[in-house]
């Protein structure tokens, strides 16, 4: 049953479309990302589930009941902001109690419902604390705490780890994924960042100019991408663009006769863009049908893969490695041939 459901929701601010006609549909206890860069509408998205702004067009509904002219707090919904939004004045508790106590929950009922909500976060040692006392990772757990007390159907993030910092935002990751999968609560949680969403989501939505360009799990996303954009902003590819000769089953590129395997999917002949992961470059020997030749530009060791930017033609690729001996004495400044594993490349219509 899906737990959430938008229908058409589009929103303009004056001339510009910051979402364009949606509909998505995420299943009760999902945990949804949607997923784009700065400008792509995902936070506006997320502002009208939420319902701090109303669509243009279109519905929301949760569960069977459309919320779509409903205020914020009658939406059943828990909000955590990307600045946390918590009140500097107050203590831990009475910043959980908050909507507790906007709601008129009964004062019998608020201490009980509070603490659960910090035990839940593993902030109840914390109650009395002031909130400038705490560090980022244990405000971020505060906004969780009070968006999980008022018991809603459906929780939102947006970007709430981008102001920790690496080791921090790894660890609240965790934290975030193993809260939703002990409460089984239907969750939407925006982000820029792919790897993010990638490890956390159990579907996501790509956004690109207001428009979702692709949705599905991580899996499907990363290995079919739908798109040159999705190739490239979830899976890093760099854009290639060749020529498919049909009759030869090749694509002609820098010099090279690059030959797809037997059975590979291809577009129609003629300009196509072949997207290239990471993964997809090794090094070759120089004796390789279609070898591509290129300059080593840089490398980056980090531990046990290393990743190399590389110049083959006019074009900067990237080729994610495993660290070696033999990759070791590959520095800037070194020639090489490099052999493309075609698992991680996928080819496209120019345009």
């Amino acid at each position: 049953m899906s737990a959430l459901r938008l229908k058409g929701i589009a929103k303009s601010f004056g001339a510009f479309a910051a979402v364009r006609p949606t509909d998505l549909e995420i299943d009760s206890g999902e945990f949804f990302a949607i997923l784009g860069p700065s400008g792509c509408g995902k936070t506006t998205l997320l502002r009208m589930i939420a319902g701090y702004e109303r669509p243009d067009q279109g519905g929301v509904f949760l569960g069977d009941a459309e919320i779509t002219s409903r205020s914020p707090q009658d939406r059943e919904v828990g909000m955590v902001f990307q600045n946390y939004a918590l009140f500097p004045h107050m203590s831990v508790f009475e910043n959980v109690a908050f909507g507790l106590r906007s709601r008129k929950v009964p004062g019998e009922s608020v201490r009980p419902r509070v603490m659960a909500a910090l035990e839940s976060v593993r902030m109840a040692d914390k109650s009395t604390a002031p909130v400038p006392a705490l560090s980022g990772g244990e405000q971020q757990r505060v906004a969780v705490a009070r968006a999980l007390v008022v018991r809603p159907r459906l929780l939102l993030f947006d970007e709430p780890l981008s102001n920790l910092d690496i080791a921090l935002r790894l660890r609240t990751r965790e934290e975030i994924r193993s809260l939703q999968q002990s409460t089984g609560i239907t969750t939407v949680y925006v982000t820029h960042d792919q790897g993010e969403a990638m490890s956390l989501a159990d579907r996501i939505a790509v956004m690109r100019s207001g428009a979702v360009e692709q949705s599905g799990t991580p899996a499907v996303l990363y290995d079919s991408p739908a798109s040159t954009f999705v190739a490239e902003f979830l899976g890093g590819a760099t854009l290639i663009e060749c020529r498919l000769d049909a009759g030869r089953g090749l694509l002609t590129w820098n010099g090279a006769d690059l030959r797809p395997p037997d059975g590979y999917r291809l577009p129609p002949p003629g300009p196509v863009v072949l997207a290239v992961k990471p993964e997809g470059l090794s090094f070759g020997d120089g004796t390789e049908e279609g070898a591509v030749r290129a300059t080593v530009r840089s490398r980056e060791y980090t531990g046990f893969t290393t990743t190399f930017g590389l110049l083959a033609g006019d074009r900067l690729l990237k080729a994610l490695v495993v660290s070696t001996a033999e990759t070791a004495r590959i520095g800037p400044g070194t020639n090489v041939t490099l052999r493309l594993d075609w698992r991680h490349c996928h080819l496209f219509p120019a345009g």
